[in-house]
């Protein structure tokens, strides 16, 4: 999808439905899996007990993007 985005421009919306068809259908699968959210969810509590005790934010991931 980012990369169809990347070479279309504007016209991404018209041209990219496909990829951003099976962009969410992939999406759905994760947000709809019970052990996938409990996984987010105790990094998520981790990380914001660490952020309690010490003041200091963790920096973010940076997600490799599929280009």
């Amino acid at each position: 999808f980012t990369k169809c985005c990347q070479e279309t421009g504007f016209l991404m919306v018209v041209k990219c439905r496909q990829e951003n068809t099976a962009l969410k259908d992939c999406l759905v699968g994760y947000y709809s899996d019970p052990s996938f959210y409990e996984e987010c969810k105790a990094e998520y509590l981790k990380q914001r007990e660490e952020y309690r005790a010490t003041g200091i934010k963790k920096k973010r991931q940076k997600v490799a993007s599929n280009v």
